[in-house]
């Protein structure tokens, strides 16, 4: 039997994290399938140095194309045309793409336009919110998929209420977490102790961590006031840890926003190492969507700064908590966490660390 090759799509940080248990999986059935890692460049790489990849356990990209910079038309532009020469010239048998950036939404309209069978894993989510880019990206990636791979029962109904065959529909749990819950067990072997992060951490009795990144709430000088207005106040009953996303730090330093000292401002942080600083946090403030599904695995209390979710299992758990943005009653709500000592999370099913397994086991069948 020919193995089948199957091309990964990545464009952003997070896409990595999603594809290395599922290169992992491969791996394991390397009798059935090669695989290629293309990396649009929608993100800068700059921080995807070899450190990054021996985290993960996963090897670079075989192909960069660029696809940074411009506005979303120009960027899904020169990420289709880029992905279609790849295309024509390693012919995969398959494309796989995963979450809503604007990297797997354009792979994917060229994988169908050239006929190739086309994989969506974190298929199914949606917010209801069509201003934002990221809904957009799921509705189509969705609608030309032709094997949708599930986190949520949510995402299950929702593919089905827009009229998707149940044959395209698998309920398989959630690669972020699988790859989580990997990186979990390897944490023993890492020695953080000079790190600026451990220090920080281990001077603080209690705290919390922040992140915020989302256009919607970095690119308005009015709204991401009034967020670190409200982040201010919080620091005030637990001081805060602040890895500053790089587009955020630019609009902070750009409209001069003031801090209070309890918020510690620190660089933006690989992946073992911020893990190391979250997990024992009372609290994470973000408005990150990946972050929503950890947290709620580990049974740390989450607060998203959002107006919706596309991740509403995260909020029927009790694990995260949606205030808005700009928030309202945020320093209360923090309050009510940090008192409530309740920790009986029960995950989600297939919230396991075997949803890579299940995807490559059902791709042998398909």
């Amino acid at each position: 039997m020919n193995k089948k090759l199957i091309s990964l799509v990545v464009g952003a940080r997070p896409n990595f994290m999603k594809i290395a248990p599922i290169v992992r999986a491969l791996k394991n059935n390397s009798d059935n399938f090669s695989y290629r890692i293309i990396h649009t460049g929608q993100h800068n790489n700059k921080e995807m140095n070899d450190v990054f990849f021996r985290e993960l356990e996963i090897p670079p990209p075989d192909v960069y194309l660029k696809g940074n910079g411009g506005t979303h038309s120009e960027q899904t532009a020169r990420i289709m045309i880029g992905f279609e020469q790849e295309c024509v010239k390693s012919k995969p048998d398959i494309v796989l793409v995963v979450g809503d950036i604007n990297s797997s939404m354009a792979c994917a309209i060229v994988t169908k336009k050239m006929h190739i069978k086309l994989i969506h894993v974190e298929a199914g989510l949606r917010s209801g919110d069509r201003e934002m880019p990221e809904e957009i990206n799921r509705i189509l990636i969705d609608s030309i998929s032709d094997l949708l791979f599930v986190t949520e029962p949510t995402g299950l109904e929702n593919l089905l209420f827009e009229g998707h065959s149940p044959d395209e529909i698998h309920y398989v749990g959630n690669v972020m977490i699988d790859n989580l819950f990997y990186q979990l067990k390897k944490m023993d072997n890492y020695d953080f102790s000079s790190l600026m992060s451990h220090s920080l951490k281990s001077s603080l009795d209690r705290y919390g961590v922040f992140t915020i990144h989302r256009p919607s709430n970095v690119d308005s000088y009015k709204v991401l006031e009034r967020i670190i207005k409200s982040i201010n106040e919080v620091s005030k009953i637990l001081p805060i840890i602040f890895p500053v996303h790089p587009r955020t730090r630019l609009n902070i330093e750009k409209w001069k926003i003031k801090f209070d000292s309890n918020v510690h401002l620190i660089t933006s942080l690989p992946y073992m190492e911020f893990l190391s600083v979250w997990k024992d946090s009372a609290l994470v403030m973000t408005d990150s969507g990946g972050l929503q599904e950890e947290t709620t695995a580990l049974g740390v209390p989450c607060i998203t700064l959002r107006n919706n979710t596309e991740r509403p299992i995260t909020l029927e758990l009790g694990t995260n908590h949606l205030v808005g943005s700009p928030p309202v009653g945020l320093l209360k709500l923090v309050n009510d966490i940090l008192i409530d000592t309740k920790n009986n999370i029960t995950l989600p099913k297939y919230w396991d660390g075997k949803s890579a397994d299940r995807i490559v086991q059902i791709l042998v069948r398909n």
